[in-house]
């Protein structure tokens, strides 16, 4: 576990994604500290004492950047602050992550992107489900062409009520699972097959008197002529796949989600013994064209590796964890789908 000594982080928020999502991982690795933590509610402040007695708990961002300790901003708050919050820790010389999606729309991820390259600072998305399991695993099926060239990618978070949090249901918040789940979904393809030039996409309201779409599909054509197929639901009882990676040599599928989040919800910290791993009844298999069947084991997952290849970002050793300029392009096909789905027809992306 992390020493007391090191980079001084400033949280801002913390509802269930800065208390479950980065807090944890930041406290696991050794160099960086949790310095302060921003929130107005007095009910979180004080989790937030009780989480991080050696954190201070402060009620407004001024507060945060009046102190010289805080090297690095985490902004976790609702998404139409990210780019604001986002904008003034750069411009105060500080290191900022937000979480995703990187804003509310592409003029406003620009804006803080912008930012960033006058203030010569880093600034880094939380893609974390680029370090789940099954993601790296599928990844490394990619990488050693074990399915010969691939056709397609099926992919989906699916889940039965709330997306989580007041925000996250309503629209004007950008709130709902297309931009909650789905940015996830949309980065984790692009990362895999490149940029996308087509779009389409089914969006709808099912649930009753639901704010937001909370059952989604986005087809996206990429650059190399794979395809991928995304589902993001608020309505599923029984859940598809999490996984099918079609390649003309066989399929690689995995049903279950990654178990860092069920292992947090559980009270488990990384560093317990087991937290990441899967057990062997939950890996995935490939399924060959000759009729054989093999289990491929899930690699460990391990979002600390954000913040462990940030912590070398920031002092010169290494490229910071994700480019902001993957979020953006991963905006513009969250947007395109949007559009697609209220006019029925193919979008195409631009890279500007």
């Amino acid at each position: 576990m992390a020493s007391g000594a090191g980079i001084g982080v400033g949280l801002v928020g913390y509802g269930l994604a800065g208390r479950l999502f980065h807090t944890p991982y930041i406290a696991a690795v050794d160099g960086l500290r949790i310095a302060a933590i921003v929130t107005s509610d007095q009910g979180r402040q004080a989790q937030a004492r009780a989480d991080h007695p050696a954190a201070d708990v402060l009620a407004t961002v001024d507060e945060l950047l009046a102190r010289a300790d805080v090297e690095i901003v985490v902004v976790v708050t609702p998404n139409r602050w990210h780019a604001p919050i986002g904008i003034r820790a750069l411009e105060a010389g500080r290191h900022v992550v937000v979480d995703k999606p990187i804003a509310m729309d592409v003029p406003e991820a620009e804006g803080l992107i912008e930012a960033a390259e006058r203030s010569g600072r880093i600034l880094s998305v939380y893609q974390n489900r680029r370090w789940d399991g099954d993601f790296q695993t599928l990844r490394s099926v990619v990488d050693q062409a074990r399915l010969g060239a691939i056709d397609s990618l099926e992919a989906r978070f699916e889940r039965w009520g709330a997306v989580g949090g007041e925000w996250r249901e309503l629209a004007e918040e950008a709130g709902g699972p297309h931009r909650d789940l789905g940015a996830h979904l949309v980065d984790q393809s692009l990362l895999l097959f490149g940029p996308a030039r087509r779009v389409f996409a089914q969006m709808d309201r099912r649930r009753t008197d639901s704010l937001v779409d909370d059952a989604t599909f986005v087809a996206i054509d990429h650059a190399d002529g794979v395809h991928s197929r995304l589902w993001t639901s608020l309505i599923a009882v029984r859940t598809g796949p999490r996984m099918r990676l079609r390649g003309v040599g066989g399929e690689y599928v995995k049903d279950d989600l990654d178990v860092q989040e069920a292992q947090l919800l559980a009270d488990l910290r990384p560093g317990d013994p087991g937290f990441g791993d899967e057990p062997p009844e939950r890996w995935g298999h490939i399924y060959a064209a000759d009729g054989s069947v093999e289990t491929v084991p899930t690699v460990r997952g391990d979002y600390a590796r954000f913040y462990e290849l940030l912590l070398d970002a920031v002092g010169g050793r290494g490229e910071r964890p994700v480019d902001p300029l993957d979020s953006l392009r991963g905006l513009r096909v969250l947007e395109a789908a949007e559009r697609s789905a209220r006019s029925g027809t193919v979008e195409t992306v631009t890279e500007a």
